[in-house]
């Protein structure tokens, strides 16, 4: 498993109840807020500002397939709202682009991006669904950063959805600090 520096990586986390200031001292460490244009917005700007070496997401996701528990490194991006099918794209296209999937080149699961907290199965097929990570990861590719993204699953994407992510943010945050920044 890669090894991150602290400093030369960023965290980039959405909401402190995710990963709380005070389990990562000594790291520099970033919330963007809910929702791709949020994200885009925060790392942006703490790319020009902190110009970063790699760039670590750390979130909740749901997971769309059985058995997933726990964490997990992400590794190709969808944008699962992306819907220009009218005319003649696929879905999760950027119309005029040729890339669906921003994908890292190593194993790991899919996730689906979007601004929607999901509550039942999406269109578009993926392993995991989140808020943000499509976003962040086209950011790092076109400021040539290394990204790297881990999820925990915080809930199956279903009609609990909403009640168990909010029970779970505290063990994912454990879980992430424990096998990734340790």
């Amino acid at each position: 498993m890669t090894s991150f520096d602290p400093l030369t990586t960023l965290l980039v986390v959405a909401l402190e109840d995710e990963l709380p200031a005070d389990m990562v001292s000594g790291w520099r460490i970033i919330y963007t807020g809910v929702g791709k244009i949020n994200a885009a917005i925060a790392l942006t700007a703490a790319v020009d500002e902190y110009k970063p070496l790699h760039v670590l997401n750390y979130g909740s996701a749901g997971a769309l397939k059985p058995g997933l528990i726990g964490i997990h490194e992400v590794t190709q991006f969808y944008q699962r709202d992306m819907d220009v099918r009218a005319l003649g794209f696929a879905l999760g296209q950027t119309p005029f682009e040729d890339d669906i999937c921003i994908d890292l080149g190593r194993a790991g699961l899919s996730c689906g991006t979007g601004d929607q907290f999901v509550s039942a199965p999406p269109e578009l097929d993926t392993d995991l669904v989140d808020m943000e990570a499509f976003a962040l990861a086209k950011i790092c590719r076109q400021q040539a950063r290394d990204f790297h993204c881990f999820k925990y699953i915080s809930d199956n994407a279903d009609d609990e959805a909403a009640n168990d992510w909010s029970q779970s943010l505290a063990i994912g945050a454990r879980l992430f600090c424990n096998q990734i920044l340790a």
